[in-house]
């Protein structure tokens, strides 16, 4: 029996709710899913890297042989030999990853917003690129810190601009590899002073590297984890070297760090996936990765070379962008007269779409950027679309 309610229910959020805002990347993707838009829009991994075959094999082999175990709840840590594999696979350098060091996530945004609830209370100092990830600034907002901006070039983050404004500063989060949004990457002198900068602050450094196995070159730069392994908390994620619809992700820190984190997780969600770590480590324990990545690393190398080469052709003076060494994307800065959230609406006039660049700023931000992704789009198409794109611009200078 329906109950008639003659006085509709009034809800009261909490004022958390309240500010939440939706991405404004995935409002786009929303957009960008009509088959005739040219998509420079999202940070997707290309399916043509996904191992389906492989995936289907271990689940396979994971559900006949330990099916019940794989079905069942487990640890709030993490599958213990995956988190051997990536505490063997972190450990170089003259330092030692311990298994008790990594908390498996439920992708690395779950790791982003772990680490907002317990480091970050209301008010508190957060340090940020300038760009910085999108779905950093959104994690953490939801605890309502004063976000600070480090300054940023040409080389990625500035390491002695941070003296300044460290003290009392929570955390200084930083994407060192192949950045989203821009693609720089951090020279290593800059790795060196950015972790001994740190160091001297007492200031966590959350190293979020989810690019940096996509180098072009095969050179991955080295890992500030690996430098000071007692005040850097390393991210990782199996999303751009798998697939994103796993969901799997990990944090590494120091041990009083991770069991705060494994107790926030526990209220979250008690723990991720059995099935898809048992899975996710079938895959890669007899060295599938080494045989799986340069493949990626080709792909995103040539379509990158081929929107730089479309960008020097079709991209009128007055305009830079980025020229990334790996990863996923290339920043480009306009002349300052143009506005590129206005462009985008006269781009998915015409068919094509890419991701303004002031919604990647914390604080004052630089409406005439924007970030273009290359490796969902087949080398004609992304040729078209930025000459459509260049012709957008001309007509504004």
């Amino acid at each position: 029996m329906k109950i008639e309610n003659p006085n509709p229910i009034q809800w009261r959020f909490a004022e958390r709710a309240e500010q939440l805002q939706s991405s404004f990347i995935r409002e786009i993707l929303k957009i960008t899913q009509r088959p005739e838009i040219i998509s420079f829009a999202g940070g997707l991994p290309s399916p043509a890297t996904f191992p389906v075959e492989e995936m289907k094999t271990a689940f396979d082999k994971v559900l006949s042989n330990n099916g019940k175990v794989a079905l069942q709840y487990g640890p709030t840590d993490g599958y213990l030999p995956l988190r051997q594999w990536i505490a063997d696979s972190l450990s170089s350098n003259g330092s030692t990853i311990l298994p008790e060091q990594v908390l498996m996530t439920s992708g690395s945004q779950q790791a982003l917003d772990l680490l907002g609830k317990v480091l970050i209370d209301e008010g508190s100092k957060v340090l940020v690129e300038t760009p910085s990830y999108l779905g950093a600034l959104q994690a953490f907002s939801v605890y309502r810190p004063e976000f600070v901006s480090v300054d940023t070039d040409d080389e990625g983050l500035v390491p002695s601009s941070i003296d300044p404004v460290a003290d009392g500063a929570r955390l200084l989060y930083a994407l060192p590899n192949f950045q989203n949004p821009t693609g720089r990457s951090l020279s290593v002198a800059r790795r060196v002073e950015l972790v001994e900068t740190c160091a001297r602050h007492g200031l966590p450094l959350i190293e979020d590297d989810p690019y940096g196995a996509l180098s072009y070159s095969g050179e991955p730069y080295p890992k500030m984890i690996n430098m000071n392994p007692d005040g850097v908390i390393y991210m990782g994620s199996f999303s751009k070297v798998l697939t994103p619809g796993i969901r799997l992700g990990y944090v590494v820190a120091p041990p009083p760090l991770v069991r705060r984190l494994e107790l926030a997780k526990q209220a979250a969600d008690l723990h991720t996936s059995q099935l898809t770590q048992m899975v996710v480590h079938e895959v890669i324990k007899d060295g599938f990765l080494d045989r799986h990545i340069p493949s990626i690393r080709s792909l995103y190398g040539n379509q990158c070379q081929a929107m730089l080469s479309a960008l020097e052709e079709h991209f009128p003076a007055g305009v830079t962008w980025t020229k990334p060494e790996g990863g996923m994307f290339i920043w480009v800065t306009l002349p300052k007269h143009i506005d590129a959230m206005k462009l985008l609406d006269e781009a998915i006039a015409n068919k094509v779409a890419f991701v303004p660049g002031a919604p990647f700023y914390a604080n004052t931000p630089e409406t005439h950027t924007l970030r273009l992704s290359f490796v969902t789009v087949p080398p004609e198409r992304i040729r078209e679309g930025i000459a459509i794109l260049g012709k957008l611009i001309a007509a504004k200078m």
